[in-house]
């Protein structure tokens, strides 16, 4: 195989690695934004894995599966929002039972669907002929979501710091009661936010199960969601940082794949364990670099305190 020919497909590998994780880092950005934090990730891309799944089984269509797996993710968050905004509750306290609560339906329910075959996405090309090896295996192997995510990044970005709805939002992270002051209602911007975050991780999910895996186990998340919540800190709050915060972590779960496909001599435990190590590595740098700087949205780290 040319050098060309391995650099398309660890490209491919890694950007498909992070697609998932992308839609929810970005939800989880737009969150904590408003300050609010939702802890909840996790449970919210279990849901919309198992339903985007579960639709894909019935109806035979991805698209609807996406539809459907987002949906999912904004009705558990819409209990996250009920419990911080309506009940005044623990954002952390709650963030953790909506993980719980979406780990537990996504197990129960899911059951039947375990061993399960679906069709997912097909590439973007099915045989493509550019002349450039790197670019056809680039079309050959990634799908539509991973262009999705990726066109999110800059759009999010934008619609952040270049629109007055984005201005709101930040608004409202920095200062409730200057937002107050304003005329803005500020429960119902965190509102929207926290049904973004949790529709945005929901896809997350259905793209794994749908897209990536095209199969449905339980927990099948392992964890991602936690990551999203860790990476918001390394990527400053800032969407336009996500992508490549987080396709240092897609680039080595899809390094690990390739080593233990090549039968390298090291516990599959600990090559597994690799891209959570970058995980918390990146959140200590990030946070060492953020810490007192403005990054953090001044009204979520009353949270911590």
């Amino acid at each position: 195989m040319e050098a060309a020919d391995i650099a398309g497909a660890w490209t491919a590998a890694t950007l498909r690695a992070t697609t998932p994780l992308l839609f929810a880092l970005l939800g989880e950005t737009l969150v904590q934004r408003t300050a609010i934090i939702n802890l909840g990730v996790e449970g919210q891309m279990l849901v919309g894995a198992f339903a985007g799944f579960a639709a894909a089984s019935v109806f035979g269509d991805p698209w609807i599966a996406l539809l459907v797996g987002g949906m999912a993710g904004l009705l558990l968050s819409s209990v996250h929002a009920g419990l911080c905004l309506g009940a005044g509750a623990n954002q952390i306290g709650s963030g953790i039972a909506i993980w719980l609560l979406g780990l537990g339906i996504s197990s129960f329910y899911g059951r039947p669907f375990v061993g399960a075959e679906i069709v997912g996405f097909g590439p973007l090309v099915a045989n493509p002929a550019t002349g450039f090896r790197f670019v056809d295996q680039l079309l050959s192997q990634l799908t539509i979501t991973t262009v999705i995510a990726l066109a999110l990044v800059p759009f999010i970005g934008v619609w952040l710091f270049r629109s007055r709805f984005g201005l709101n939002w930040r608004a409202v992270g920095e200062s409730i009661d200057t937002a107050q002051a304003l005329g803005l209602r500020p429960w119902l911007i965190q509102l929207q936010a926290i049904l973004v975050g949790g529709f945005l991780a929901g896809i997350g999910g259905a793209v794994l199960s749908v897209d990536y895996t095209e199969t449905w186990a339980q927990e099948i998340t392992k964890g991602r969601g936690l990551v999203a919540v860790a990476l918001v800190i390394a990527a400053r709050w800032n969407p336009f940082l996500a992508l490549p915060v987080a396709l240092l972590f897609g680039g080595s779960e899809a390094a690990v794949l390739r080593f233990q496909a090549q039968g390298v001599e090291i516990s599959s435990y600990l090559l597994a364990a690799t891209p959570y190590v970058i995980c918390i590595l990146l959140m200590w740098i990030g946070y060492l670099r953020v810490r007192g700087n403005g990054y953090m949205p001044a009204e979520l780290s009353r949270i911590f305190r």
